[in-house]
């Protein structure tokens, strides 16, 4: 039996919404907790810290947006086939334009063409909504906000690069990332956390890389060489003293998080999907099991 009901899942879509707007992720929390003990005393980076804490506070207390720039809603989906795609993504659409009539979200829907904001986060290609069928009986939701800042730093490469001296190996794969966050400086809002693709075709190494951003900050990579890398690159990515909102620190990165699709012979693409210090992502599980 399928317990679908149209107007329990808008509310808790709504709530998801809310909550990725409005409350930071524990983990993020965390690790901006313990970047703000290692900067020095009376330093900026110490100053910029205490602020986007006292930031986060005040968000979560006022259930106000932890950005003005509330980013793209983008929803992965995973569903059951006993309900339709087509009746999930209506559902999803009525939860945005609640959630920006109640200011979870900023309208953030510009036209290309004629530069007009739709008001409701409606538009062509927004909401993003990306479905994958499952077998359990019920909706998983993942919800991720990003911000325009953060999203026009991030960058994507082809190897090799003479201009780089990056070849076609994981070492190639470092000097690209090392790049980009060096490029990115303080613009991307750091400290930033980093979803890295490697291979695939220019699609899916970037949706690889922006999938990397769900996965927690203290999660560890099932590929070992990745973990080297992943390890390898916060701790070099932190030496630059690009710093919090690049003014200067120890802390740049919170987290690298890689992940690798296979590609084809003549191609070998290199994405970096940076995510500001604010890095709204939540999820909820609708079940379809009836009362």
């Amino acid at each position: 039996m399928c317990s679908f009901q149209e107007d329990i899942f808008i509310a808790e879509m709504l709530e998801l919404i809310r909550q990725a707007s409005t409350e930071l992720p524990e983990d993020v929390e965390k690790a901006l907790k313990l970047a703000l003990k290692k900067e020095e005393e009376n330093s900026v980076a110490q100053y910029v810290l205490e602020m986007i804490s006292e930031n986060i506070q005040r968000a979560r207390k006022t259930s106000r947006p932890l950005c003005q720039d509330t980013g793209l809603p983008a929803f992965y989906i995973s569903y059951n086939q006993s309900v339709s795609t087509r009746l999930i993504r209506s559902c999803v659409k009525k939860a945005v334009v609640q959630a920006s009539e109640k200011a979870y979200l900023r309208p953030n829907a510009v036209s290309s063409i004629s530069g007009k904001n739709s008001g409701n986060n409606l538009g062509s290609g927004i909401p993003y909504i990306e479905f994958e069928e499952w077998s359990k009986h019920g909706i998983l939701v993942k919800c991720m906000l990003k911000g325009g800042g953060c999203e026009n730093v991030s960058s994507q490469y082809a190897i090799p690069s003479p201009g780089l001296e990056a070849d076609r190996d994981l070492d190639g794969v470092y000097t690209c990332v090392m790049d980009a966050v060096q490029k990115a400086q303080g613009k991307g809002c750091a400290p930033g956390i980093l979803g890295i693709g490697i291979g695939g075709d220019r699609i899916i190494s970037m949706q690889t890389a922006k999938k990397q951003l769900f996965r927690t900050l203290d999660d560890v990579n099932e590929d070992p060489l990745l973990v080297k890398l992943e390890e390898r690159l916060l701790k070099d990515a932190n030496k630059l003293g690009i710093g919090p909102m690049g003014l200067g620190g120890k802390t740049t990165v919170l987290a690298v998080k890689v992940g690798a699709s296979h590609r084809i012979p003549a191609s070998f693409f290199v994405s970096i999907s940076y995510m500001c210090w604010v890095c709204r992502r939540k999820e909820m599980y609708y079940s379809l099991d009836g009362p």
